[in-house]
């Protein structure tokens, strides 16, 4: 009986994990892959989910962007993390939107950092490469798609929450709202983005990317006057965009932003 009951088991895991793989490659499939290149050469590799949308609707624009371990050129990999979240059959029907999932190259990053101690950043004047071709591809995907820009959204985890900070910080009129996970910024750049909603999300036990950077930020956003969300959970590390992205409450809320005024 317990061979049978153990034969059993294995037999449900593996149809557990038979099923995992098949609903993670279904919905990979639902991203199309894009290249954007631009007059000088210069290239940026990135997945794109389209909605179900009507035309005459304009559609909210997402972009998310990935952690230091999903760097690369097979255009793939930024797909491994948080991304599939905005590609459920709920989160499509309850919030259909346009999402670009670029990814960053080998050795390079979307932030440019002149500077880092233990609890600030400091931003170059310049932004990096990455973050100038991604700005291209924004402005060239409003002017193709039905893109409402009242509603464009900015997340990142990791490298990619920096790189929110750092997006926010460069093109502060651009972004309707921002969720920057597991990531830092600039403090000296807050009352260039304090009038953006944000809802800032850390783990309580990240060796990784310590959460002093997410406190301080939403410390001096307050202190500037802005009113940030801000999520810390108790006995996470590094991986607490497991939760953010899983949490209704977060993506309700962040569909609900818009700004009031076209920019």
């Amino acid at each position: 009986m317990n061979n049978i009951l153990r034969k059993k088991s294995i037999l449900s895991a593996f149809l557990l994990c038979l099923i995992s793989f098949s609903t993670a490659t279904a919905q990979q499939s639902l991203w199309s892959k894009e290249t954007y290149k631009n007059a000088k050469g210069d290239s940026l590799l990135y997945r794109q989910l389209f909605p179900d949308y009507n035309m005459v609707r304009k559609l909210p624009l997402v972009i998310f962007l990935h952690g230091s371990g999903e760097r690369g050129n097979d255009n793939e990999s930024q797909l491994k993390w948080g991304a599939a979240n905005f590609s459920t059959d709920k989160n499509m029907m309850m919030h259909p939107a346009f999402v670009i999932a670029p990814q960053c190259p080998a050795n390079a990053s979307w932030d440019n950092v002149s500077n880092e101690n233990d609890d600030n950043i400091s931003f170059a004047a310049t932004p990096s490469k990455t973050m100038t071709l991604l700005k291209e591809l924004i402005d060239e995907t409003i002017k193709k798609l039905p893109v409402d820009t009242n509603r464009i959204y900015i997340t990142g985890l990791s490298m990619g929450g920096f790189g929110t900070f750092d997006a926010i910080s460069r093109y502060p009129n651009l972004f309707a709202a921002a969720v920057p996970v597991c990531g830092g910024g600039d403090l000296s750049k807050v009352t260039a983005i304090k009038h953006i909603p944000m809802w800032i999300v850390t783990g309580a036990e990240d060796i990784a990317v310590s959460p002093v950077f997410s406190i301080e930020m939403t410390r001096a956003l307050q202190k500037a006057g802005a009113h940030p969300g801000f999520t810390q959970y108790p006995e996470v590390g590094h991986f607490s965009w497991i939760m953010a992205y899983s949490d209704p409450l977060i993506m309700e809320w962040l569909f609900r932003q818009r700004k009031s005024v076209s920019k």
